[in-house]
């Protein structure tokens, strides 16, 4: 079972948002919001925001335990491009893009059995 949430034209280049998509993907909620609060990047706060609305859809929409999801994908595609144009000497003009994504946050549910076997390896290790 999946849940995913997505922002759409965002003003942040793609190429920079999966700098940040890269750290959390993979990860547990509770860990990847951590990486993001302490992420010094523009793109954190939307990726944060963005992983708060997916793990409320599976909740809400799909009644998935909160504490067992994962976000198993993350991406940024990109979104129209606005194109704007800065004077340049001589009377000439160049062209500047101005660059938007379309960032996409999924999360599923770790299944049961896998949670069982990291809980037993925890205890071997303590005990050991």
């Amino acid at each position: 079972m999946q849940a995913k949430a997505v922002a759409k034209t965002i003003r942040i280049a793609p190429r920079k948002a999966r700098m940040v998509l890269d750290l959390i993907r993979g990860k547990e909620v509770g860990e990847a919001i951590a990486i993001l609060k302490l992420t010094n990047k523009r793109t954190s706060p939307v990726v944060e925001k963005l992983v708060h609305s997916a793990v409320a859809n599976a909740e809400h929409n799909y009644d998935m335990d909160v504490e067992n999801l994962f976000i198993s994908e993350a991406y940024a595609d990109e979104g129209p491009t606005l194109k704007r144009f800065r004077p340049r000497a001589q009377g000439r003009a160049t062209k500047i893009n101005k660059h938007t994504s379309h960032i996409t946050i999924v999360v599923s549910e770790v299944a049961e059995e896998a949670v069982q076997e990291t809980t037993e390896e925890a205890e071997t290790e303590e005990n050991a």
